[in-house]
């Protein structure tokens, strides 16, 4: 996974990291995207490295491949647990998960209930 990571249409340099707090472990994320998520044997997911190496440390990033952007991107929306966060490597502001405009489950984005 030596890709230039790129946001199509952009030339910003993208990263993911799991909340592994929130992580409810359902594995959806590893199925999107098994080049870059992966379940420990905890029951939690972690990103993994361009080396294909789980990265346990707490907020731990691994970069987004232009290839796989949309499976992360994917990931992130579709997590039960809103603990998938994408942020631009440049100044570290999300732009998919929980606190990102693409919106996790529950974040800005996210279609609302109307009762």
């Amino acid at each position: 996974m030596t890709v230039q990571q790129e946001a199509p249409g952009d030339s910003e340099a993208l990263e993911v990291w799991i909340d592994q707090d929130l992580c409810t472990g359902d594995g959806i994320c590893a199925q999107y995207a098994p080049e870059v998520f992966e379940l420990d044997i905890d029951g939690l997911a972690y990103v993994k490295s361009a080396e294909d190496e789980l990265l346990q440390a707490p907020g731990a990033t691994t970069p987004v491949p232009l290839t796989l952007l949309r499976d992360v991107t994917d990931s992130a929306k579709e997590c039960p647990g809103d603990c998938i966060h994408v942020r631009r490597v440049s100044d570290r502001v999300e732009v998919y998960g929980p606190g990102g405009g693409g919106g996790g489950r529950g974040g800005p984005g996210a279609p609302l209930c109307v009762f």
